[in-house]
């Protein structure tokens, strides 16, 4: 219940700068695990009720609107000083590709870990099972399904190596 009352009340503050100021209290009121001071603009949404105990964010990150966060039972660890775009998505649940008659396909959750100083573009999807490396850059529209590692920039669907950055 607590997590409803807050998230619904993060979610809808206005967007002035007064409110950019307090966002993060009330999502950390909701559950999450926020180590200071950051800038969260919201809406997040988080599925399912009850996941945001699954998720962490370090101090001084910033997170665009429209974040959703796929976080069942496997946790989602955001470092610090992260930037995050609108529209990224964070999903740890994935489903196989065998399909097993009168059972489907079954379900496969695995934790996501973004290291510190990581940019995600706008409109990413991180899967399940990914570590992306202190300092790395992912760009807009990618789809991370493997690990990114430090230093690097990787794109596209899914997601390659572009280059190294120093």
């Amino acid at each position: 219940m607590r997590e409803l009352i807050f998230l619904a009340l993060a979610n809808h503050l206005p967007r002035l700068r007064a409110s950019d100021r307090i966002r993060h209290i009330l999502y950390a009121f909701a559950g999450l695990k926020i180590d200071g001071r950051c800038l969260l603009w919201g809406p997040f949404t988080i599925r399912p009720i009850g996941g945001a105990k699954n998720i962490s964010i370090g101090r001084g990150t910033f997170i665009n609107s429209n974040a959703r966060f796929g976080v069942p039972s496997a946790p989602v660890s955001i470092g610090r000083n992260v930037q995050v775009g609108p529209n990224v998505s964070f999903e740890t649940v994935s489903h196989g590709l065998v399909y097993v008659p009168g059972k489907g396909r079954g379900d496969t959750i695995l934790p996501i870990m973004i290291e510190d100083e990581v940019w995600i573009g706008a409109g990413a999807i991180i899967t399940g099972g990914v570590t992306i490396g202190k300092g790395a850059v992912v760009a807009a529209g990618a789809v991370v399904t493997k690990d990114v590692a430090p230093l690097t920039v990787v794109g596209g669907v899914p997601a390659k190596l572009i280059k190294s950055v120093e």
